[in-house]
């Protein structure tokens, strides 16, 4: 599925939440979150933090997979980005 919006990343989660048979409860206890806050995110609340997101993802089995949009040219200059790379120079800046 392509995700192109808080909102369609929400109704995923809340798809596979409900294929597994999770009340909002029994996620934010495998999460580490509260109910409110399982509650905000699959309304598309846009502030909700990333880290709590790709943990949410993984307590559903969910990977993201990011990649350009064939309809989009791609910036001078890209290419395949080591990520972990990345940010060891970020943290040792």
């Amino acid at each position: 599925m392509q995700v192109r919006s808080i909102h369609d990343l929400a109704a995923t989660a809340r798809g596979r939440r409900l294929e597994l048979g999770l009340s909002q409860a029994g996620l934010a206890a495998r999460t580490g979150v509260s109910r409110d806050w399982i509650n905000y995110f699959e309304a598309g609340k846009p502030t909700v933090e990333l880290i709590l997101v790709l943990r949410l993802l993984d307590a559903l089995g969910l990977t993201i997979d990011v990649s350009v949009d064939a309809g989009e040219p791609a910036p001078r200059g890209a290419g395949s980005t080591d990520l972990d790379a990345l940010l060891d120079g970020y943290r040792r800046a």
